[in-house]
This record gives structure tokens, C-alpha cells and sequence, in this order.
């Protein structure tokens, strides 16, 4: 896939680790951790071909229907399923590049080459 979304998901995690929305290129990774069964409520995000291939935020909710959300960093872990749909978006490239002022790769969008 040269780029593609997820537009939904669902699922049931027994691990994850978010990265919480304050972050910055001075403070890249403010995270939250879990050890502990989680439903998935939302995952959306893109996918690209190179470099860093994917950005996705996702929202899970705790046994007492407490919820988090975050950009996904390695390490969930799925309990029981993850059910993931993407959508191939022809005709398009995602690649990523690294921004100096965000201190993140972001997104470019390219026309594919027919």
C-alpha cells in the first residue's frame, strides 16, 4: 500500500502505551502505560510505504469505562482480536520527512506516478 487510513477498529488490548498530546520536540515522549484488559473504543491514523510507516491515535477504555486516548507507540498488545479496516487510497503516495519544528516526520502527500 503506498497510503492508506484506517477508519475503524475494534478489539481488546491487555497492553498498551500512549503518547499524550502535549508532546513536543522538547518533550517527545509523555506516556501512559498499561498492563491491564482495555477495549478498544476508536483507532484511526494513516499508513505510508517508507520510513515511518504508519501514524495512528487510538482511544481505549479501562473495566470501569474510564477513558484514554493518544498517539500508539510499539508494545500493545492484542487480548482477544483487533479488527482493523483500511481503505487503499489510489492514485496517492504517503511519505514522511522529518520537520524541524515539530521535531516529528511529518506526513506528505504525493500524487502517484501512472
Amino acid at each position: 500500500l503506498a497510503a492508506a487510513a484506517v477508519v475503524t477498529c475494534v478489539g481488546s488490548l491487555t497492553q498498551a502505551s500512549l503518547r499524550m498530546a502535549n508532546a513536543d520536540r522538547d518533550h517527545p515522549n509523555e506516556v501512559l502505560h498499561f498492563q491491564e484488559q482495555l477495549e478498544i473504543t476508536s483507532l484511526v491514523g494513516t499508513l505510508c510505504a517508507d520510513g515511518p510507516s504508519c501514524h495512528l491515535h487510538m482511544a481505549v477504555a479501562d473495566k470501569d469505562g474510564r477513558a484514554f486516548g493518544g498517539h500508539v507507540l510499539s508494545g500493545c498488545k492484542v487480548f482477544t482480536t483487533a479488527e482493523i479496516v483500511l481503505v487503499d487510497l489510489q492514485d496517492i503516495t504517503f511519505r514522511r520527512s522529518f520537520d524541524e519544528a515539530t521535531g516529528f516526520p511529518e506526513l506528505d502527500i504525493e500524487q502517484s506516478r501512472l
